[in-house]
């Protein structure tokens, strides 16, 4: 089989496959009559000619564009399916890392039989607007367990800040909520230097907390979140595990009450 029939032939299959779904699209005779036309070309003995089937194929189109729409909505969906499947074994062979790491914050009940991770960046203003989020579905939910976990992606300031967060978060576990709150809903960008004062205010010692920054396990953890969240395919923040889903974007609080709530249905 040379070349240009082995094109002909995967035109003719994509045709065939395009013109299928003038079916969903309300024209079956339309389909039916030009799909005809097409397998006609295709069971011929001697060439495919090439030219007329891309003919049939785009004067099939230009009749009926909204096939263009359900596929591209059709290969959404096959993705997202895909991409949910996928999460699924990824939280659950790495279900420790995910809501349970000792470099992670906590917030609400530590002991609540529903946990929601958020991967976040202090100087995301998505993120910021989500503090109010957190702060009302952890007083709505007493068994919520909120767990915050840092994914520094938009440039070294936030990754020394973050590094200066986990190492006060090592130091001062019981204040972390309050260092979270102050730098995330903080006016300006969070720098090394502005999560220092945060973190001094809050009374750490200085000396103590340089010392702890240069811990190398915390540069360990990020990279350790960097990797899980490729596996989870999240790309941008805020972005939440809510029981097996990841849930992208900053949603909203009703929308993730309701995973909430799916979530602890399925306890």
């Amino acid at each position: 089989m040379n070349k240009a029939i082995l094109l002909g032939t995967t035109g003719v299959a994509a045709a065939l496959a395009m013109l299928a779904f003038g079916f969903v699209a309300g024209s079956p005779q339309a389909a039916k009559a030009d799909t005809a036309q097409v397998v006609q070309v295709a069971s011929s003995d001697t060439k495919i000619d090439r030219a007329e089937v891309e003919g049939i194929i785009r004067d099939y189109l230009l009749k009926n564009p909204e096939v263009l729409l359900e596929v591209q909505d059709a290969l959404e969906a096959k993705q997202k399916e895909e991409q949910r499947i996928a999460a699924l074994g990824v939280i659950k062979n790495a279900k420790e890392e995910i809501f349970n790491s000792a470099f992670d914050g906590v917030v609400g009940n530590p002991n609540g039989k529903v946990t929601i991770v958020e991967f976040y960046d202090y100087n995301c203003g998505f993120c910021k607007r989500a503090i109010d989020d957190m702060k009302a579905l952890t007083k709505a939910e007493p068994d919520l367990r909120f767990v915050l976990k840092e994914f520094p992606i938009l440039g070294p300031d936030s990754q020394k800040a973050s590094v200066v967060s986990m190492a006060f978060h090592l130091m001062k576990p019981e204040k972390y909520g309050e260092f979270h709150n102050a730098l995330l809903g903080g006016p300006g960008r969070a720098t090394e230097a502005t999560a220092i004062k945060v973190a001094l205010s809050l009374g750490a010692d200085e000396a103590a907390l340089r010392e702890k920054m240069k811990d190398p396990s915390i540069h360990e953890a990020i990279s350790k979140t960097y990797d899980l969240a490729t596996k989870l395919a999240i790309t941008g923040t805020p972005s939440y595990v809510v029981g097996n889903e990841v849930v992208f974007g900053a949603l909203g609080q009703d929308v993730l009450a309701e995973k909430i709530e799916a979530a602890k249905a399925a306890l």
